[in-house]
């Protein structure tokens, strides 16, 4: 074999059909002996079981080779206090990660064979591994292989037969195996000759990639990720495969399943309060995926800030695993910079979060709302690719708002709210949308958008409106003003001024701030429209 040429790394060029010559004497050149060990009771897989059934079995085969392998660590350690170390012959063994194979290949008598088992571990005669082993339990199936074949499609493969292994010497390749794989394994085999696979349920698809992934055939993982991501998905499938081993979430071939099971969860839940039970009770990669999703539709990103820490206290109870999450997991997923105020300062104080933490993600926010308009924007788009993203608004269900505020000579604020031509566009025909709260002289306001009938009930159009939250007996007289940026100008030109005196969940306003039909006030040649944003300001003075 020429030792320059690569094996198959999963591209589609490397899809030449050979299923003629799968396990036929006359096109192979050596013989792969599988021994396959029995299972545990009950972990052996059923092709008519569920995906949670897959899961749960998976989990209880994961636990007893753990298990095993902590066994067989403290066996030999006992030997080698007892014993003197046998004398190893030179060697090349290539390691991969925990449930990976392992090639192990050395120089060896003429019509010995090369055995390599689930755990990595090379079998010879009169070896502690084989001596411990009850034979009578351990079933072998022989297969004819040709080693161009397998090497091209596997680098697993490609060192196993490229690595010092003379034909002449060495025609037999022993591979060991737990039952539950032999189905998988096979069928591994048989695609690595016909690119393509006898059996499709989501179960023994993901069996197939287990075992591609540990005998590295990217053409197969990236062929089961393809057929597993066109099957109908729900919530404990996506979850499923957000849980698979991290070298198989770590592969480019995967990737793409991966991204449409995170993609269903943020649709799927996009509504925390509504499907607020559900969504506490999701694991981590679950609430990640979540969290990720800039269409998440919440309150503002207070609420997302609250969430994560309600999350993180019912999933982990101690103090010191909760801070541990939340710093190296979750926070990153909680855009600061759109926090209000108010609840930045409450980060401050939270026992949850480390303090240098708290510190550093409230002063980013800060300085990011100091920033000029154009540089915020400039950093909003910077990220547009990014894996976290800081800046970026979600679909918030209250807006949110820059405010000025002023104590002296009169206490007032000035409130710059935003909205996009689609979010305006969605009101009709009778929408509304809110801003989020902002205070002046301790009473909270909020500023919202309606798409309503005018006066005389004759056609649609925009109306603004200014309302007080708390409810009570407390009089406030407020002088209000709205405003809004209009062409050809794109200045603030005033549109509505009055004085309301609020007592508590009232509002008052304009019922068609321009004075224009729903049509003339959306259309693309609206002159309140800039750049596809509609910019209003409300103008709030304490009367005395």
């Amino acid at each position: 074999m020429d030792s320059g040429a690569l094996p198959d790394t999963g591209s589609p060029e490397s899809s030449s059909d050979f299923a003629f010559a799968f396990n036929d004497v006359n096109f192979s050149d050596r013989v792969l002996r599988i021994e396959i060990l029995p299972d545990t009771t009950g972990s052996k897989p059923d092709p008519d079981d569920s995906l949670a059934d897959w899961a749960r079995n998976r989990k209880r085969r994961r636990d007893d080779q753990l298990s095993n392998a902590d066994e067989r660590t403290e066996q030999r350690e006992e030997q080698i206090l007892n014993c003197n170390m046998p004398d190893l012959e030179d060697g090349v063994t290539y390691e991969n990660q925990e449930e990976e194979a392992v090639a192990m290949v050395e120089e060896s008598p003429v019509g010995a064979e090369t055995t390599i088992n689930q755990s990595g571990h090379e079998a010879a005669q009169g070896s502690e591994a084989s001596s411990s082993m009850d034979y009578s339990e351990v079933q072998v199936k022989t297969i004819h292989i040709s080693s161009p074949i397998l090497a091209a499609k596997s680098p697993f493969f490609y060192k196993l037969f490229s690595n010092g292994m003379r034909e002449s010497e060495q025609r037999h390749v022993t591979l060991r195996i737990q039952a539950s794989e032999e189905a998988a394994l096979m069928d591994l085999l048989n695609f690595m000759y016909s690119n393509t696979l006898p059996r499709t349920t989501p179960t023994a698809l993901l069996d197939v990639l287990m075992a591609a992934d540990k005998f590295e055939v990217a053409s197969c993982m990236r062929y089961c990720s393809r057929l597993l991501r066109n099957l109908p998905m729900n919530c404990e499938s996506a979850l499923l495969y957000l849980d698979l081993p991290s070298t198989i979430l770590m592969a480019d071939t995967v990737q793409p399943l991966t991204d449409a099971a995170k993609q269903f969860l943020a649709a799927r839940f996009k509504d925390i309060s509504k499907f607020q039970e559900e969504v506490l009770n999701l694991p981590l990669a679950g609430i990640e995926a979540v969290l990720f999703s800039d269409d998440l539709q919440v309150a503002s990103e207070d609420a997302v800030y609250d969430f994560v820490l309600k999350w993180a206290r019912m999933h982990y109870p101690k103090l010191e695993e909760r801070r541990e999450i939340l710093s190296t997991r979750l926070l990153r997923f909680v855009r600061f910079p759109c926090m209000t105020c108010r609840k930045l300062k409450k980060v401050l104080t939270c026992s949850d979060i480390e303090p240098e933490l708290a510190s550093k993600v409230v002063l980013d926010a800060l300085f990011f709302k100091a920033e000029a308009p154009y540089r915020q924007r400039s950093l909003v788009a910077e990220e547009a690719n990014a894996s976290f993203r800081r800046f970026v608004e979600r679909a918030y269900k209250y807006r949110p708002v820059k405010v000025v505020e002023f104590e002296s000579p009169r206490q007032q604020c000035i409130v710059y709210l935003d909205l996009k031509r689609e979010e305006c566009a969605q009101l009709f025909p009778a929408g509304r949308v809110y801003s989020q709260a902002f205070h002046l002289g301790g009473q909270g306001f909020f500023l919202s958008g309606h798409c309503n009938m005018d006066q005389q009930s004759s056609f649609h159009c925009f109306g603004l409106f200014l309302g007080m939250q708390e409810k009570g007996s407390v009089a406030f007289t407020v002088d209000y003003e709205f405003a809004s940026r209009t062409k050809p100008s794109e200045d603030f030109v005033s549109k509505y001024k009055g004085n309301y005196t609020f007592t508590g969940g009232k509002a008052v306003g304009y019922r068609n701030l321009f004075g224009v039909p729903w049509t003339a006030f959306i259309a693309d040649d609206s002159p309140y429209f800039i750049n596809g944003i509609l910019h209003l300001r409300a103008e709030l003075t304490i009367k005395k």
